[in-house]
């Protein structure tokens, strides 16, 4: 699993992916509808590699959340619309893959957008094992 590649883009639906860097920005393409656009140096970007979800011990990596997410989810699309649905039934499934997640820090918002982005990357196949952290898990696995 790679986000650092992937960007959400302040103004844009949806996640990007980077296509490459240019002098005064980059050119990125939105992993919904496979429209590729320029952003610039004035926009706000942020990759998903970066960004950490509050807990209450520090910070969760997005990747390892999303990773506790396929587990639970069996590699399969949320049941729910994330984006419909109450605060209570976010929070209680929040707290399934992220038991520790700081409730004062982590709002409905933040948990409705990783939700959202779960199920965008599990479409797009964004969120398979890469080859070699497959193999180093295997062998991990076998050591024991």
């Amino acid at each position: 699993m790679q986000l650092s590649n992937i960007l959400v883009i302040s103004g844009k639906p949806d996640l990007n992916e980077l296509i490459s860097q240019t002098r005064g920005g980059a050119i990125v393409k939105n992993i919904v509808t496979g429209q590729k656009f320029p952003v610039f140096k004035n926009d706000r970007i942020s990759s998903l590699g970066e960004i950490r979800i509050y807990t209450n011990g520090g910070e969760a990596a997005l990747e390892d959340v999303f990773k506790s997410i396929r587990e639970k989810q069996q590699s399969q699309p949320l049941a729910f619309d994330p984006k419909k649905a109450e605060g209570k039934e976010l929070f209680a499934y929040f707290g399934e893959v992220l038991p520790d997640y700081d409730t004062d820090r982590v709002h409905a918002s933040d948990v409705k957008k990783v939700l959202y982005w779960y199920n965008i990357l599990l479409a797009a196949g964004k969120l398979e094992d890469e080859p070699e952290e497959a193999q180093k898990e295997q062998q991990e696995g076998a050591q024991e």
